[in-house]
C-alpha cells in the first residue's frame, strides 16, 4: 500500500492541469474543493493504516534506499495531512463565497500549493523538500498578488524577496550536508548532527532556513508585513500551510537528525521566550484586524517549537504537546483570518478606526470571533484550553527554572493575547452603529461568507470536548517521530545502505 503515497502529490497536480484547462468557473470552484477533501479523506486513510501497519515508505521506481526519491508516511505526516486539507478546504470555501475564484487561476494554484504540501510532508529527502517547497512557493507568488493593487504589489516583492533568499539558503545548506555527509537522505542522516560539528554547521544553516519561514524570532518581521496585504482566504492558507510545514520539518530534523540534542535547549528557550513577548505585544500597536492576528501567528510558532527544549524527560509528551498545539494554532487562527475577511468583503473596511457596532449588526459574526478570540488566549470550550494545559503540565514536569521562566512568559504572553483580542472586540465589534448614511441599516454579513469561520470554530470546539481521542491522536504522532529505527527500515534498505548516523546498537 506504500505506492499509494505518490499519488498524494500526483493526482492534485493532475486536477492542477485540469483546473487550468476548464472553461467553467463552476468546475474550477468544485476542484478548489473536491482536491482538498480528497488529500483530507486520504490522510483519514493514512491515519489509520499507520496506527496499524507503522511508519510505510515508498521509493519511486522501485529503486534501492538512499538513491531513490523515497517518501514516507507515519502518524505525525498523517494528521498533518489531515489538517493542513481542511485549512485548505474552508479557505477555498471562503475564497468562492466573496467570488476571489473568479480570476482563472486562483483555484490551479492553490491545488499546487496543495500538492507541494503534500510532497513537503511526505518526502523523506532534504534535497526533495526544498523541491517541494519551491512547488508551495510559485503559486503563492501568484496568489499574492492576484489583485494588482500596489498595497499586495507591495507585500509580494517582500514575500519573493525573502522567500528567494531563504531557499537559497536551505538549497545551500542542503548542498553542503551532502558534500559533508553524502547524503541527504532524513534517514540517512539519522543522529549525524549530534556531536559532529561540519554536519551540525550544515544542518544549521537548513534549519536557519525554516525558522525564517516560520516568522520566528528575530526573522519575523516579513510575516505580519506580507500575509495580511493579501485577501484573507490566501492568508488563511499560507497561516495553516507555509508555516506550519516549516514547524513540522523542524520536528523532525531536531528528532531524527540531531537526536534531541539538548545541548541546543538553551538556545531554543531564549529565541522562544523572545518570540512570545515580541508577538504577543507587538499586535497591540497594529491598526487594522489582520495585522494584530499576524501577530498572533508569529506568537503561536514559540509555544510549540520551544517543547524541543524539553525532551530530556518525556520526549513522547512534551512532543505531543507541540503537535496538539500545532493542530490548535492551525484551526483557530484560521477561523480568526476568515471571520474577520467576511467583515472585510461585506464592509470594505479593515481598520480597527473605521468599524463599530457589529455586534449589533452581525451577533452570530461577533459570537464566532469571540469563540475564535476564546480558543487564541486558551479559555474553554475550545482547543486552545487544552493545547496550553498539556504544554504548561509538560514544561512543569522539568522543574528547572528555565521552565519556570518559560511558563511564567507563557502567562504573560497569554495575556497580552487576550489584550490584543479586547482591543479588536472594543473597537470592532463593540460601541455605536457605523455611519447609516454610508452603510445601509440592511447591510449585514451573509452567512455563505461567515460559513468557513464558523465551521473552524466547530471543529476547534470538537477538539475541546474529544480531547481523549486527540491525545491518543497526537501521542500516536509523537510515538511515530520518536521511533527512528521504525522511520530508517522504511525509507531504507538498511542491509545495503546502512544509515549514516546510525549508532551501534541503533536507538
Amino acid at each position: 500500500m506504500s505506492a499509494v503515497l505518490p499519488l498524494f502529490v500526483g493526482i492534485p497536480l493532475a486536477l492542477v492541469a485540469l483546473s487550468t484547462l476548464a472553461p467553467w468557473r463552476w468546475l474550477r470552484d468544485a476542484l478548489a474543493l473536491l482536491a482538498p477533501l480528497g488529500t483530507g479523506i486520504a490522510g483519514l486513510w493514512l491515519l489509520s493504516y499507520t496506527a496499524v501497519h507503522g511508519t510505510i515508505a515508498h521509493s519511486v521506481g522501485l529503486y534501492i534506499g538512499g538513491v531513490a526519491i523515497p517518501f514516507s508516511a507515519d502518524q505525525f505526516s498523517a494528521i498533518m495531512i489531515v489538517t493542513t486539507s481542511i485549512v485548505a478546504f474552508t479557505a477555498n470555501w471562503f475564497a468562492i463565497a466573496v467570488g476571489e475564484t473568479q480570476a482563472q487561476f486562483y483555484s490551479p494554484l492553490t491545488i499546487m500549493l496543495l500538492a507541494g504540501v503534500m510532497g513537503a510532508l511526505l518526502t523523506a529527502d532534504l534535497f526533495n523538500f526544498f523541491v517541494f517547497i519551491e512547488v508551495m512557493l510559485l503559486p503563492s507568488y501568484g496568489l499574492l498578488t492576484m489583485t494588482g493593487t500596489w498595497a499586495r504589489l507591495s507585500a509580494g516583492r517582500t514575500f519573493v524577496l525573502v522567500n528567494l533568499a531563504t531557499s537559497t539558503l536551505l538549497l545551500a545548506g542542503v548542498s553542503i550536508v551532502y558534500g559533508v555527509t553524502g547524503s541527504v537522505n532524513i534517514a540517512a542522516l539519522r543522529g549525524v548532527a549530534a556531536g559532529h560539528g561540519p554536519a551540525t554547521i550544515a544542518m544549521g544553516i537548513v534549519v536557519f532556513a525554516m525558522v525564517v519561514k516560520a516568522g520566528v524570532f528575530p526573522v519575523h518581521t516579513w510575516l505580519p508585513r506580507s500575509y495580511p496585504a493579501t485577501s484573507a482566504s490566501v492568508m488563511a492558507l499560507f497561516s495553516g500551510l507555509h508555516t506550519k510545514v516549516a514547524v513540522y520539518i523542524l520536528f523532525r530534523i531536531y528528532v531524527v537528525i540531531f537526536d534531541l540534542d539538548q545541548r541546543w535547549a538553551t538556545l531554543i528557550i531564549t529565541i522562544s521566550i523572545i518570540s512570545m513577548i515580541v508577538g504577543s505585544f507587538s499586535g497591540l500597536a497594529e491598526n487594522s484586524m489582520r495585522r494584530v492576528l499576524a501577530y498572533q501567528m508569529v506568537n503561536g510558532m514559540p509555544f510549540i517549537l520551544v517543547m524541543l527544549a524539553f525532551t530530556s524527560g518525556n520526549a513522547q509528551a512534551a512532543l505531543a504537546a507541540g503537535i496538539l498545539y500545532m493542530l490548535h494554532h492551525m484551526i483557530t487562527v484560521g477561523s480568526l483570518i476568515l471571520t474577520v475577511g467576511s467583515i472585510e468583503e461585506t464592509y470594505g473596511k479593515n481598520l480597527l478606526t473605521k468599524l463599530s457596532g457589529i455586534a449589533k449588526r452581525d451577533p452570530i459574526v461577533a459570537a464566532v470571533f469571540a469563540a475564535g478570540a476564546f480558543s487564541i488566549v486558551g479559555f474553554p470550550p475550545f482547543s486552545g484550553l487544552w493545547g496550553k494545559v498539556f504544554i504548561v503540565i509538560n514544561i512543569a514536569k522539568a522543574g528547572t527554572t528555565a521552565a519556570w521562566l518559560v511558563i511564567a512568559v507563557i502567562v504573560v504572553a497569554s495575556f497580552a493575547a487576550f489584550l490584543a483580542m479586547l482591543r479588536i472586540w472594543r473597537k470592532v465589534f463593540w460601541g455605536g452603529v457605523m455611519n447609516r448614511k454610508r452603510i445601509p441599516e440592511s447591510l449585514h454579513i451573509p452567512r455563505s461568507r461567515y460559513a468557513p469561520g464558523a465551521a473552524m470554530i466547530i471543529i476547534s470546539f470538537a477538539m475541546f470536548i474529544f480531547a481523549g481521542p486527540l491525545m491518543h491522536a497526537v501521542q500516536s504522532a509523537a510515538a511515530d517521530l520518536l521511533n527512528t529505527d521504525a522511520y530508517v527500515t522504511a525509507v531504507l534498505d538498511t542491509a545495503n545502505h546502512p544509515a549514516v548516523g546510525i549508532p551501534k546498537g541503533g536507538k
